[in-house]
């Protein structure tokens, strides 16, 4: 057997002869400067063998986790042996396969929690309307039992003043009841109101008796929906987080996996051929990714200006118009597209695998599929990816409680990140039909309190139509 000394010796002159180790050059070029979005990527690889929610160590471990990637020299030294050759082809083979099942992993366990994010945020509004609903009830039941109680005092006043028994009394019930319970406590001790408007006195005693009831109900709901409304925040900052780590292993993935198939193609190959190919084939990558973004991009744009002149009248309404365009107070219509859809109950509607909620929490807006969407105001980007039912969704909070949604977007055209801020009338995103759609539309949304409020109220009080 060969000394160490010499076996590295007759490799390295093995590969200067071969071309099949890159130059210094070469090198630099393959491999650019690491910037901090490709740290981050690379970094979570590092622990992408730890399960998803339990922190164990789960089924998808692979040697791409396990295992530390090959360097140039071991490219080297294993063409001089076929056996060894063959070892790394395979090795370099399950890292690449190790990369895929990552971000595939990713993506799913984004998904799951993206449906999570939706289902907790419909319970929450579902939760709120209702409380809301019971509260509305109960004000209703409230001001029939004053009404009823008003009605029995001002019987029992001309009761007594027509029999004469005590003047005082018509002083007593002549005004209008404040409490139906304190009038009701004194009209109940009087028999000769009790035997004559024994009818009156009893729709008082229900419309209080039912008022209470359902404001302790209304209670209880607000209880339940504050409980909701935490989750719900929960499940966003969860499904953003995953959105975000799926989108670093894939960007972890395209900086690495093009270093290790150029290492696979120069186990076969001369690394000169290799290089060439490689970095021909990522200025082609790259030039197409930038060419796409910017042709989606301006044809959102290009849509959205047509739509705006074809529908051109500022407000808008049902009838769209004045997509993107800021009026005096501010704000923007988000959409050029007519209302297709309002606020609030409607028919349910059923496609091949879902159906349309029972009650509409914002309106409609349909311009076309791949139509600019802009931010309705100032404000910044609190989430900006998938949401279950809504398909793919940006929400935009504006301060003091005010916030707006955008739902429906286009695979790949949501043009923000979180954390952003926007300008009211920027576009943000463009048109699509992801999510519970039937067809390419935005669903826009607007909150107050993080509870969604009728959009066309809201819009309406700040000069927009939509």
């Amino acid at each position: 057997m060969q000394p160490e000394n010499v076996t590295v010796k007759t490799l390295a002159d093995d590969a200067v002869e071969c071309g099949c180790a890159p130059s210094a050059t070469e090198e630099r070029r393959l491999w650019p400067a690491m910037n901090r979005r490709t740290a981050l990527g690379l970094g979570i690889l590092g622990v992408a063998a730890l399960g998803a929610v339990g922190g164990t160590i789960g089924p998808l471990a692979s040697p791409a986790f396990a295992a530390d990637y090959p360097s140039w020299d071991d490219v080297v030294a294993a063409k001089a042996n076929e056996q060894a050759k063959a070892a790394e082809v395979t090795r370099i083979q399950q890292l690449i396969a190790g990369l895929e099942a990552d971000v595939a992993a990713k993506k799913q366990v984004a998904q799951q929690l993206a449906d999570e994010f939706y289902v907790a945020q419909q319970a929450y509004f579902d939760a709120a309307l209702r409380a809301d609903q019971l509260q509305q009830q109960a004000d209703a039941q409230a001001a029939a039992a004053v009404d009823a109680a008003n009605k029995a005092g001002r019987v029992a006043a001309q009761l007594y003043r027509n029999g004469g028994d005590d003047t005082s009394l018509e002083l007593f019930f002549a005004g209008s009841a404040t409490s139906a319970d304190d009038l009701l406590a004194r009209l109940g001790t009087m028999d000769k109101l009790v035997q004559r408007n024994q009818d009156v006195y009893a729709q008082a005693v229900t419309a209080r008796d039912s008022a209470q009831s359902l404001s302790d109900q209304a209670a209880v709901q607000r209880v339940e929906r504050d409980r909701l409304q935490k989750i719900a925040e929960e499940k966003m900052v969860a499904a953003q987080k995953a959105a975000d780590e799926a989108q670093a292993a894939l960007d972890a993935q395209n900086a690495k996996r093009g270093e290790l198939e150029a290492q696979l193609a120069a186990l076969q190959d001369t690394v000169a051929k290799t290089v060439a190919d490689y970095e021909e084939g990522e200025r082609v990558r790259k030039a197409a990714e930038e060419a796409a973004r910017a042709a989606a991009a301006a044809a959102a744009r290009a849509e959205a200006e047509r739509l705006a002149r074809q529908n051109s009248g500022g407000g808008g309404g049902g009838g769209g118009g004045g997509g993107g365009g800021v009026v005096g107070s501010g704000w923007a219509r988000p959409s050029s597209g007519w209302r297709s859809s309002g606020y609030g109950p409607r028919t349910v509607q059923c496609g091949n695998s879902y159906c349309s909620s029972g009650f509409h929490y914002g309106v409609d807006l349909a311009a076309g599929c791949g139509a600019g969407i802009y931010a309705a105001s100032a404000g910044r980007v609190v989430y900006a990816g998938g949401n279950g039912g809504y398909g793919n969704y940006i929400k935009i909070d504006h301060g003091g409680g005010v916030g707006t949604g955008y739902g429906h977007i286009r695979n790949g055209g949501i043009f923000v990140g979180v954390g952003q801020w926007v300008n009211a009338g920027q576009l943000i995103a463009s048109e699509g039909n992801t999510g519970n759609s039937f067809g390419c539309h935005l669903h826009f949304e607007t909150y107050v309190n993080n509870y969604p409020v009728n959009p066309i109220d809201f819009m309406g009080a700040r000069g927009v139509g939509v």
